[in-house]
């Protein structure tokens, strides 16, 4: 290992922190576009940092361990991404109108501060620094959602915060009610009380009682954050009137941090002997998600709309995967979460190329895409069948893990999962069919935005399906077996 002179998830935080203050001070859309650019690469490589230097350990609000790493990275990498993606992307908003300077100078600012607080939430070791860290990366991709100022942003913005205000209520309560569990005499008061690494420790000595309403109360509350059904009705609405580079990051990034606190708030039930078993309640939630999310997808008419109900789809997976629990199906999760995340990612990456050169997300308008705009359409084409889960490409290899574990122990479960896979299937395939084959409509125009994030994404997914290193392998199965 080597040390360095700051601490690794340090870092990952004032980089952030420090270009937000420099981008919300410069005016220029190209020079504010490279610093937002050079700072998601300094937070990659901080990220990247932790593999390789010594582990701090853990303090009252920040730790580093073995699961967190898994999400940091993810997070910087596909953070990294999006603003390159969204370099070349809001400067076409920029050209036609849609956005102003003041707009992209505030976009700018705004987006290092949404990476500041997920990144914030994954290292956080303070179960309250974690909610607000959450809120925090909330609140700033609300007012990113409706950075048009349109009637129908502003709506979807009131909307996303509205129902995450909801959401985010049944957290803290069900935060404090963790936290009165481990009152008074097993932690104490103030800081240990809320100190995760302490929690789990000592969670064997909780109230039941407390700990088994709390994770209720923290389920329906982040859950609304990871879009689990009924709880999801901001996500499609956010999808649609936001910018891309945004939808790309709620899919990729914001949905998974809240999924990640999910999981920290299950292995601290799974502490407790006496506590109900979470796994249970996850695979209801998460199976309803999948079935409910693959037939909705057959009703989308906007192209964003139907692939923000299949993140719903796909956040249902993985949260029914960890729900089962167990080596496999832990592994089948958090592969299938860094697949969902690099191929949604993309997916969003080629809509945003439609829809600037279309003028249009109304799929109806969109046809033959891969005949007027050949790499972009044979690009897109491949993200979808990345996205339905098809071999060679890596989605296809988690779902077949989890469908194999879950009928090694349930195998009534894995019949509807293989049911809900198979609906959402054939809708994407009806609807993405036809916006690649069809009679070619709309405008010819070349697309302005760089496809380099969209292809490295996919690219990536085809390695995954095609071989995976043993080190992350074993790596993946570490993580797991630390998820129980």
């Amino acid at each position: 290992m080597i040390a360095l002179p700051f601490a690794p998830q340090t870092a990952v935080l004032v980089v952030p922190v420090v270009a937000a203050a420099v981008l919300a001070a410069l005016p220029g859309y190209r020079l504010t576009a490279r610093i937002n650019v050079l700072a998601s690469l300094l937070t990659l490589l901080a990220a990247l940092s932790l593999f390789v230097t010594e582990r701090p350990p853990a303090g009252s609000y920040l730790f580093i361990d073995d699961l967190n790493i898994v999400f940091i990275v993810l997070n910087t990498f596909v953070g990294f991404t999006a603003s390159v993606f969204s370099a070349s992307y809001i400067g076409h908003e920029l050209h036609t109108g849609r956005l102003t300077a003041a707009n992209l100078r505030f976009y700018h600012a705004m987006y290092q501060i949404m990476l500041f607080g997920m990144n914030l939430a994954l290292v956080a070791n303070n179960i309250g620094l974690m909610w607000v860290a959450v809120e925090l990366a909330t609140l700033t991709t609300v007012v990113m959602v409706g950075i048009y100022r349109t009637h129908e942003a502003l709506e979807a913005a009131w909307k996303y915060f509205i129902l995450g205000s909801v959401g985010i209520a049944l957290a803290l309560f069900g935060t404090i009610l963790v936290y009165m569990a481990a009152q008074p005499e097993v932690v104490g008061e103030g800081y240990d009380a809320m100190v995760w690494t302490l929690l789990v420790e000592r969670a064997a000595t909780f109230d039941p009682a407390l700990l088994n309403l709390a994770f209720v109360f923290l389920l329906l509350g982040y859950g609304t954050k990871v879009g689990l059904a009924p709880l999801h009705a901001w996500l499609p609405d956010a999808h649609a009137e936001g910018p891309t580079p945004i939808s790309a990051v709620l899919s990729g990034l914001l949905l998974n941090v809240a999924l990640y606190v999910v999981l920290r708030f299950k292995i601290l039930l799974a502490a407790s002997p006496e506590a109900i078993a979470p796994g249970p309640l996850m695979v209801t939630m998460g199976l309803a998600s999948l079935i409910f999310a693959a037939f909705m997808l057959y009703r989308r008419r906007d192209i964003k709309r139907l692939f923000a109900y299949s993140s719903i789809e796909h956040m249902g997976i993985i949260v029914f995967a960890f729900g089962m629990g167990g080596p496999l199906a832990n592994f089948a999760g958090l592969l299938h979460m860094v697949m969902h995340s690099l191929t949604k990612s993309a997916i969003f990456y080629a809509v945003g190329h439609i829809a600037q050169v279309k003028g249009t997300q109304a799929i109806a308008d969109i046809r033959g895409l891969t005949e007027t705009h050949p790499v972009l359409g044979w690009g897109f084409l491949v993200g979808a069948v990345a996205i339905a889960g098809l071999p060679p490409l890596g989605i296809f290899m988690s779902e077949f893990l989890l469908v194999s574990s879950t009928f090694s122990t349930e195998p009534l479960l894995a019949v509807a999962l293989v049911f809900g896979l198979l609906v959402a299937l054939g809708a994407i395939f009806l609807r993405t069919t036809a916006i690649a084959f069809g009679e070619p409509t709309g405008s010819t125009a070349p697309v302005e935005a760089s496809y380099v994030p969209m292809f490295a994404h996919l690219a990536l997914v085809l390695v995954a399906g095609l071989y995976l290193p043993p080190p992350l392998v074993g790596w993946f199965q570490h993580v797991a077996g630390l998820l129980g």
